[in-house]
């Protein structure tokens, strides 16, 4: 019992960050591109709408899985 109350306090710990980068990458994703990879480019890359309209629905799929995956994680296991 007290493993799974464990289990369950330290998913939802590490799904907090999770959460915010997702968050992060939906609301800003050419700012989420160029993380890490600005060193790179003189300028900021273009990045096409096609892209920018990819980057948002793969990260809100991403939250809708990830949050049922949490609800079933924490409400299943009792």
């Amino acid at each position: 019992m007290s493993e799974l109350i464990a289990a369950k306090i330290m998913t939802f710990f590490l799904l907090i960050p999770l959460y915010a980068i997702l968050l992060w990458t939906y609301f800003y994703p050419r700012e989420s591109f160029l993380l890490g990879k600005r060193w790179m480019y003189n300028e900021d890359p273009e990045l096409s709408d096609e892209y920018i309209r990819y980057t948002k629905i793969v990260t809100l799929i991403a939250i809708v899985f990830i949050t049922i995956f949490a609800l079933v994680f924490f409400f299943k296991y009792k």
